[in-house]
């Protein structure tokens, strides 16, 4: 019973960093107006990380390390096609974007769930597994290095990567072990983010991590973030209308026909 209690708080807890990572978006220069995003705001964005760092990639990766960054304005799919529902975790569910497919992510035995969003012609991955866990106190460092050799593999990529920016850190908490890692890479024709937060509890001997990893053509990765990898983001909670999802269905409440219902949308 015990293991299972705090394997739902570890789901709880994750659910409640992608809050903080939403909200961190329009943290910065956001006013009653609610102006259009500021594209030169964007376009001259440093990393407050790394400062060669710059635009859109900059702003992905600031945002995925918890720090404020210029947008004022929900970032939304402009072309979506179809709905995704996980069908173990409601709240992991979004509009599609056109042209793109889900793959639902579930493993009974490590207890993961998450999704992996790839473009049909296998150049652009959108990932993310809020939960899983593993068997005694696993590196966040091991997770990630897997993560990167994965996403590599899954491009057909056998170059060294360069490594952009990097970010090792713990996580202060009360009564378990945190800690975060990131890595913004290039590899052949490809820019990649990924992002790994474990959660270790000695008494279980069990880590629990959260996984995040986009990926896409280099050329491409600017506008991916601001069309594809954002928006995604930002829809696990809160739909086109800027509408919160309150009973975690994966429908927006202004879509959903019981917005207080997740049995019924």
């Amino acid at each position: 019973m015990e293991k299972k209690t705090k394997t739902t708080d570890m789901i709880r807890t994750n659910f409640i960093f992608s809050l903080i990572f939403i909200s961190l978006i329009i943290s910065c220069n956001k006013d009653d107006s609610q102006e259009t995003i500021n594209q030169d705001s964007i376009s001259n964005f440093n990393s407050q990380i790394c400062q060669n760092i710059t635009g859109p990639k900059a702003i992905f990766w600031d945002a995925a390390n918890g720090l404020a960054v210029p947008l004022n304005q929900v970032p939304i799919l402009d072309n979506v096609s179809g709905q995704f529902i996980h069908s173990q975790l409601p709240y992991l569910g979004f509009p599609m974007p056109t042209g793109y497919s889900a793959t639902e992510i579930y493993d009974p035995t490590t207890q993961a769930i998450g999704v992996n969003v790839i473009r049909n012609d296998n150049n652009v991955v959108w990932r993310y597994i809020p939960t899983i866990t593993f068997v005694g106190n696993i590196s966040e460092t091991d997770i990630i290095a897997f993560e990167i050799n994965q996403i590599m593999n899954f491009h057909n990529s056998v170059v060294t990567p360069q490594v952009l920016c990097t970010e090792t850190r713990n996580v202060p908490n009360s009564g378990f072990e945190v800690n975060f890692t990131a890595r913004l890479i290039n590899f052949g024709n490809f820019t990649a983010t990924v992002t790994v937060q474990t959660y270790y509890f000695a008494d279980l001997d069990r880590t629990f991590a959260s996984i995040s990893v986009i990926s896409g053509p280099k050329n491409e990765y600017d506008n991916l973030i601001m069309n594809i990898f954002l928006p995604l983001s930002w829809q696990l909670i809160i739909g086109p209308e800027g509408v919160q999802d309150s009973d975690l269905d994966g429908y927006p409440d202004g879509q959903d026909a019981e917005p207080l219902d997740p049995n019924i949308h």
